[in-house]
Parts: structure tokens; C-alpha cells; sequence
């Protein structure tokens, strides 16, 4: 069974900084594209970032130069490093895995971010 888990939420004042994991188990990694998505209250969710299984990454447009997405396959392990955080920021951050026919969700992690 595939599962996903987040850590790394928090309160942070705007400016500050965070780092989001999200540990997977169940599948094989390494081969699955892997992204994270947020959604803030009253809004749909968005894709933040997203990196294939080669390491290539993209991003929405208002977090570019802030937000960085990596991952290591040897602890399965895909991060969201935050840094500039804003106040529009704020929201549940999500880590899927591109799974087919249906990808995985994990259940979020809150991120609040104060001016």
C-alpha cells in the first residue's frame, strides 16, 4: 500500500524559512515523479513544484527563486525547502507521487505564514 507522509509545517513570520518532507513507502521511488501541491482556504489546489524522476523540476511562477524541490531515493524522501516565505504562502501543502491510473496523496501539512 502506498502511503505518504509530510512533516515540516509550522508558523513562521514572513521572511522566514521552512523545509517540508514528505516520506514515502509502498512503491518504488525512485521512478515516480513526485510533487508537492497547496491549497489555501476558500481556493482550489495548485501545483507548487513537481520533480521527475531525473531530477528535472518546475515550478509556479510566485515561488521561482524561493521554493526548491528535491529528492533523495535512497531515504525516499521528497522535500519543499521554503525560503522568503510570504504571507500568500499560507495554506495546506500537499505531497503527491504520480502514480498511474491514480496518483497518491498525502495528508498535509499546514504552513502559516504571518506578517
Amino acid at each position: 500500500q502506498v502511503q505518504l507522509v509530510e512533516s515540516g509545517g509550522g508558523s513562521v513570520q514572513a521572511g522566514g524559512s521552512l523545509r517540508l518532507s514528505c516520506a514515502a513507502s509502498g512503491m518504488i521511488f525512485s521512478v515516480i515523479p513526485m510533487a508537492w501541491y497547496r491549497q489555501a482556504a476558500g481556493k482550489q489546489r495548485e501545483l507548487v513544484a513537481r520533480i521527475t524522476s531525473g531530477g528535472s523540476t518546475n515550478y509556479v511562477d510566485s515561488v521561482k527563486g524561493r521554493f526548491t524541490i528535491s529528492r533523495d531515493n535512497a531515504k525516499n524522501t521528497v522535500y519543499l525547502q521554503m525560503n522568503s516565505l510570504k504571507p500568500e504562502d499560507t495554506a495546506v501543502y500537499y505531497c503527491n507521487a504520480d502514480l498511474r491510473p491514480a496518483g497518491v496523496w498525502g495528508r498535509g501539512t499546514q504552513v502559516t505564514v504571518s506578517s
